[in-house]
């Protein structure tokens, strides 16, 4: 499930391992607890860390203690650099450090030049060392919290960080005292979250996981074909995230202030840094409730400012973000060569899935039969901002009593990046005085092989012979104008609202397209409400076994077919 593991660590009798989800914005810590995975909180009781570090005369603060000196301490207080973790300076984008440490050129990596110790002089701190010190200050909560030492860990990484990237988290953790033994895909570790619970059920399914965070927004379509993942697109948006809903409330409030003081608060670094402050809350705020207040005290040349705004005024001028994380999803489906139709289900990740209006867009964007599991639609859903920890905490349980070549062999691509079927392999039975028959797919696309799959059959209600088709089905997509009533149309004409030049309304359904036929079998005779037992095997190498019999019958057919 992941790619990444270490080639040296602890012995597996000595490891303590935990999840940690390492975001751009946040980070978060898990482990599990007799099978079941806990995201914890560190000693300030979050569960949702900020990542960010802050220097006040020689001492460090990290979390939200470090977030709070954005307003006082900007220079000395390292934010959003996870992203520059194994870049060159010419390749990184700052534009979310304009208001905490500047990232600067350092030799071949990115720094930060901050006054770490103290005294007035200046240390030149690489961005791995940053990271090293964040990942040991969430190790020792862990510690803490469990009262074990916390050695290795599994860590979550966007599905486009580079061989260089990894590289440099790798080493960052090792000096931190962790050993990695695995990095796995974010949209992986959230759908691993859900597929764990116990009332989950293995099944063959398309899944869109929407990881929308603080500063980016990564989409993945994954195909689960019996507890296999297979990411088939993914989507990377930089001008779609929580930082730009805060800034549609930074705006809004900063124009009201401006009515009222001739001061703009965003021209005034310590006033800005108050108003994203403020901003980031008020959003937190109208995700759970329908109203928000909004209050700093001396927000710009001593003024006072307060105000509230409601849920629907919030979504009327959050509008074309809202319409950017539609789009987004939607693209990245397109993407994968697929149809809303095609998905089963839509995970909402990342703290800014809490707000109620991506998922009332997901609800209308996907068909019914979608399931979106997000807390507004679904009560059972599991909290978005813990997804990722949750499952690289138990990916974690799972291999950390493994040795470390054992982990290095069954994590390494060259044996997870195995083959997958293009097309879906299914029956055409053909019973009594039919012609045609009915297509069932057994195997759908993008199942990973080697795969074996059975289905049973009726037979004719009066019993009989029935004849087995085994052949390849692709799904496809038809659309059909419906046309209005004469009654409709006389009341549109009545209706002087209604453009006469409209769209008419489609409707759209996914059916199977019958391609090659891959084998036929006959079962002669079959017994009075009998059944035929159908079984494709697919080996690795792509050739298929096709066994049919009748159910409680003896004999049976059985065929080869060699890879094509």
């Amino acid at each position: 499930m992941g790619e990444e593991s270490a080639t040296n660590g602890s012995a597996p009798a000595q490891r303590h391992a935990i999840g940690i989800s390492f975001g751009n914005s946040n980070s978060s810590i898990a482990l599990t607890v007799e099978d079941k995975a806990e995201v914890i909180a560190n000693e300030d009781g979050d569960r949702q860390i900020p990542s960010v570090l802050s220097y006040v005369d020689g001492e460090e603060y990290n979390g939200q203690q470090a977030k709070a000196q954005l307003v006082r301490n900007s220079q000395n207080t390292v934010a959003y650099f996870r992203d520059f973790l194994g870049q060159e300076f010419k390749s990184i984008d700052p534009t979310h450090n304009h208001a905490s440490a500047h990232p600067i050129a350092f030799e071949s990596t990115v720094a930060f030049e901050i006054q770490d110790k103290e005294g007035d002089e200046k240390s030149t701190v690489t961005v791995s060392e940053i990271t090293t010190r964040h990942l040991r200050r969430l190790v020792q909560s862990a510690s803490d919290f469990s009262g074990k030492n916390i050695n290795s860990a599994v860590i979550t990484v966007p599905t486009n960080f580079s061989e260089s990237q990894k590289v440099a988290l790798t080493k960052a953790a090792k000096d931190a005292g962790l050993e990695v033994l695995q990095l796995i895909n974010e949209p992986i570790a959230a759908l691993l979250a859900y597929d764990a619970r116990p009332e989950s059920k293995v099944a063959d399914k398309i899944v869109v996981v929407a990881d929308l965070g603080g500063t980016r927004s990564d989409v993945a379509v994954v195909a689960s074909r019996g507890g296999m993942y297979t990411i088939l697109a993914t989507a990377h948006d930089f001008d779609f995230a929580g930082v730009h809903l805060d800034k549609v409330l930074e705006d809004h409030f900063a124009k009201e202030f401006i009515k009222w003081n001739t001061t703009d608060p965003r021209t005034i670094p310590r006033s800005y840094a108050k108003l994203k402050l403020e901003a980031e809350a008020c959003k937190k705020s109208l995700s759970i409730g329908t109203n928000a207040s909004f209050s700093i005290e001396s927000l710009a040349e001593g003024a006072d400012f307060a105000s509230t705004i409601n849920r629907l005024r919030y979504e009327t001028i959050g509008r074309k973000v809202f319409e950017g994380f539609n789009r987004l999803i939607e693209g990245v489906v397109k993407k994968a060569g697929l149809d809303v139709l095609d998905i089963d289900e839509v995970i909402l990740s990342g703290g800014t899935s809490h707000t109620p209006k991506i998922a009332n867009n997901m609800r209308s964007i996907f068909p019914e039969t979608t399931t979106i599991l997000a807390p507004s639609t679904t009560p059972t859903a599991i909290n978005p901002s813990e997804l990722q920890a949750r499952g690289a905490a138990l990916q974690a349980s799972l291999i950390e009593s493994f040795e470390a070549e054992d982990i290095e062999q069954s994590t390494h691509a060259a044996v997870t990046t195995v083959k997958h079927l293009t097309n879906a392999v299914g029956v055409l039975a053909i019973t009594g005085d039919e012609t045609k028959g009915v297509f069932t797919p057994i195997i759908v696309a993008e199942t990973a092989v080697p795969a074996r799959r059975t289905i049973h059959i009726n037979a004719p209600p009066a019993g009989g012979d029935v004849l087995i088709k085994v052949v390849e089905g692709g799904s496809h997509i038809k659309v059909t104008q419906i046309e209005k009533t004469a009654e409709e149309k006389e009341a549109d004409a009545e209706d002087s609202d209604v453009d006469s030049d409209e769209e008419p309304e489609e409707k759209r359904e996914k059916i199977w397209k019958i391609g090659k036929v891959l084998a036929e079998a006959a079962i002669r005779d079959v017994k009075k409400g009998g059944k035929v037992e159908v079984m494709i095997n697919i080996a690795g190498d792509l050739a298929v076994t096709i066994t049919a019999r009748e159910v409680g019958g003896k004999g049976g057919v059985r065929g080869n077919l060699s890879a094509a």
